[in-house]
């Protein structure tokens, strides 16, 4: 239920603020990715170097953030428990603090004008779900493996850090401002990355920068509508069940527009076009025992008196032809063993409010983010 609450926090959040063929991945630079879960996370998380001399951080990937930040001593303020030592950058010949009079500093956008502390730079980030980080902006070199490595990268020394990030040390953007990851490699990789989502926590998924394009990926055009944001802005033109296009006149998802997320577990969709969906799929699984709603979850199965069970395909169609047909760890999500088994979606309040591709529905497709060509593309058993 936490995860599920969290999930909805942050939906909120993005919400608020925007109301306001493929990649073979490069072995030099692909970085194993394990579920958060491990850590007491709800996201996906990587471990990366940081300092010299190095220091391995598990840090969660956000594809909706861009300031990357971790945890560091001597934590004036506050920071919660994580896995490994906190950076200490008294340790670390590297470590640079940046001016209030450095141009890099203007790249923080920092609320209430909280932006200096004497002549050193501040930066402060918060998420949707209530979690926040503040400290020092720096530069610093960051080992993403053996052989890739980037002197002077931005980030974030947090002094003070609050929320719920499991035991992760902090937090890797991945969004599409000059601060996040993509940009500021862009030189080496051309703003190309890639990720597999694994099935489960005991499979084992990856990150990868660079790569060479493959013809197994399908691409989708990038979204105009979101350029001036952090988020990756997709267009969806429609819904499969059991292999039948449902009916839903398509403005209804170009009216509110969808951005892909790996920090939302659930997507979400208008709701007449969720509707629609749950219907179709509660008329394919009539044999089963619908239960009780969970969380955001209305649509949920108690399969536990059965040995087999045989659910629809469902399918999520993108701009260009690009069709997904989701694995079936993207369609059920499990909340309480095989009792309560539930629709991997959810509907948004409003058709006018932003739609959302969770990580749910992302698992074992390698997710291709092409951000120096505007488009983000798909390959099926991508973790293989």
């Amino acid at each position: 239920m936490e995860i599920l609450h969290r999930d909805q926090l942050r939906v909120d959040s993005i919400h608020a603020r925007l109301s306001s063929r493929g990649v073979v991945p490069d072995k030099q630079t692909a970085l194993p990715v394990q579920s958060g879960a491990s850590i007491g996370a709800g996201d996906y998380v990587v471990t990366v170097g940081l300092g010299t001399p190095k220091k391995e951080l598990t840090l969660i990937f956000d594809t909706g953030s861009d300031i990357t930040w971790t945890q560091c001593e001597p934590c004036v303020k506050s920071c919660y428990k994580q896995k490994e030592p906190k950076l200490d950058p008294t340790k670390s010949t590297s470590y640079r603090n940046i001016s209030c009079s450095s141009p890099s500093c203007e790249l923080v956008n920092t609320e209430g004008g909280q932006g200096c502390s004497s002549s050193t730079c501040l930066y402060q980030v918060q998420y949707g779900d209530g979690s926040y980080s503040v400290g020092f902006f720096a530069t610093e070199t960051l080992s993403l493996t053996s052989n890739s490595e980037f002197k002077n990268f931005l980030f974030g020394c947090g002094q003070q850090n609050e929320g719920l990030f499991g035991g992760a040390a902090g937090l890797l953007g991945l969004g599409r401002t000059e601060l996040s990851l993509p940009s500021q490699t862009a030189k080496k990789f051309k703003k190309l990355f890639s990720y597999c989502l694994p099935a489960s926590s005991s499979s084992k998924g990856y990150l990868s920068f660079g790569g060479k394009v493959s013809e197994t990926v399908k691409f989708t055009p990038l979204s105009k509508d979101f350029e001036s944001t952090p988020f990756y802005g997709l267009d969806i033109t429609g819904l499969s069940v059991g292999g039948r296009k449902l009916s839903i006149d398509p403005s209804i998802f170009s009216t509110s527009g969808t951005i892909i997320d790996s920090g939302t577990v659930i997507s979400r969709l208008p709701p007449t076009a969720y509707s629609a969906l749950s219907s179709a799929f509660k008329k394919l699984m009539t044999k089963y025992p619908l239960t009780s709603a969970y969380s955001i979850l209305d649509t949920c199965y108690d399969f536990s008196k059965y040995d087999k069970i045989t659910i629809p395909k469902v399918s999520v169609s993108f701009k260009g032809g690009v069709e997904m047909d989701l694995d079936v760890t993207g369609i059920l999500y499990p909340v309480q063993g095989l009792k309560k088994v539930c629709l991997a979606f959810a509907g948004n309040d409003d058709d006018s409010d932003t739609s959302i591709y969770g990580n749910v529905q992302q698992k074992t497709y390698q997710v291709v983010y092409d951000g120096a060509k505007g488009r983000v593309g798909f390959a099926p058993a991508g973790c293989s």
